[in-house]
């Protein structure tokens, strides 16, 4: 086994950011974090590349300023992918079990996802991800690995992901052209869930809502399997307009305003805090009250969580969530936002973090590294099965990946 095998890099393409994390194997089959690079997103609008060449630069210099942190090359990546274009669908799919001895194998399970996944899409869309959520044996529901039983029917409820194939071509293309492999092309908001959701969270119900620069990406599990995906076209990048407009100030002044003294609760603010705006065409600086800051904010992030209940509660999801709401991305860390989110949702709401790995853990203990981290953490379940069993780690049943147009895992 080469060092190179012991490294997984997960990028991180946002709307804001452009994020490289490199993750190395250790001794206990997990992963240590040894390097982190982090440059601004110059090509992309809404989680779609819209500059290659801008989009190339970006890439080029988070990997090599991770590369620099970590002293290693970087040769293939595991890269995220968002944007509206992304849909997600539930499909189910059923066969005839074949062997004489009636008892279901691999072959049998890899037959039902295809039949699961065997859709009429577009010319213009691909299959991202088909998602195996539960299995039936003769009508015996809620069976997780069939593999071993006796039946004579099989089905397979899945959750099939589709993008448009230009997003897609356009993600590889940009990775390509500043000198990197790609791996893989993951859903980010499945990335992120990885990195910060838990067990019983998954089983219990969840819902993650991952808001970044130019969407807010929606996960729900339940039962442990993800049963709907969505993207709401609106995130951070929505709430600096509307502070850029609404304080007159310059687009990267409002970020910054944002970030030092954004709050999402006017009465989390003093009434007599005053913080400093500046001005556009050089103009002196104007001092104004904090709590006008918070409620031009207030309402824009109320807005997001509104469009996301809306959309729970058009599929029937908003009444099974017992494990609550679960909050990521960067927009996450201003303040009050998770009281805004209980407010909305009513139900217990807190912001996830990437957790289960090691090594600088310092520098990615935060939500805006959730997509980053949850990336290598894909990378190391979508290891080759004989690789994992070299290093004596225990098996991730089943993996498929897609180099063309085809990806499925089996969770």
């Amino acid at each position: 086994m080469s060092y190179d095998d012991e490294i997984i890099v997960g990028l991180d393409i946002g709307t804001t950011k452009v994020c490289a994390i490199i993750g190395q194997l250790n001794e206990y089959e997990g992963l240590d974090i040894i390097g982190v690079g982090v440059s601004p997103s110059r090509g992309l609008r809404k989680g779609v590349v819209v500059n290659i060449e801008s989009t190339v630069n970006s890439v080029a210099t988070a990997v090599e300023k991770a590369e620099l942190m970590a002293g290693v090359e970087v040769k293939s990546v595991y890269s995220g992918i968002a944007g509206g274009h992304i849909e997600g669908i539930n499909s189910r799919g059923v066969v005839a079990v074949s062997s004489r001895s009636k008892e279901i194998t691999q072959l049998e399970v890899e037959r039902v996802i295809e039949a699961a996944k065997a859709l009429a899409l577009p010319m213009e869309r691909e299959v991202i991800h088909v998602i195996p959520q539960e299995f039936v044996v003769d009508s015996q529901e809620g069976i997780k690995d069939p593999i071993g039983m006796s039946g004579v029917r099989l089905e397979a409820e899945v959750h099939i992901v589709t993008g448009a194939v230009a997003s897609a071509q356009n993600i590889v293309k940009s990775v390509n052209r500043a000198g990197y492999a790609v791996n893989d092309i993951v859903l980010e908001p499945l990335a992120s869930a990885l990195s910060t959701l838990k067990d019983d969270e998954k089983e219990l119900g969840v819902v993650l809502i991952d808001i970044g620069g130019g969407t807010t990406d929606v996960l729900v599990y339940l039962n442990g399997s993800i049963w709907h995906t969505n993207v709401i076209a609106m995130g951070g990048n929505h709430v600096t307009n509307d502070i850029s407009i609404g304080l007159r100030t310059p687009v990267n002044a409002a970020e910054d305003i944002k970030k030092e003294w954004g709050v999402a609760v006017s009465e989390l603010v003093e009434p007599d805090e005053m913080i400093e705006v500046p001005n556009v065409g050089g103009r002196n600086p104007t001092r104004i009250p904090r709590q006008i800051l918070a409620e031009i904010i207030q309402p824009r992030m109320e807005e997001i969580f509104f469009l996301v209940k809306s959309d729970l509660e058009k599929k029937d999801f908003k009444d099974v969530l017992s494990g609550g709401v679960v909050l990521t991305g960067g927009a996450s860390l201003l303040e009050g936002t998770d009281k805004v989110a209980e407010n909305v949702f009513e139900m217990p709401v807190r912001v996830g973090v990437p957790s289960n790995v090691g090594g600088l853990i310092e520098e990615v203990s935060s939500p805006e590294f959730a997509t980053g981290v949850g990336l290598i953490q894909y990378g190391l379940k979508a290891r080759p099965e004989s690789f994992m069993e070299n290093r004596g780690a225990g098996l991730f049943a089943n993996v498929k990946k897609r180099m063309g147009n085809w990806l499925g895992e089996f969770f």
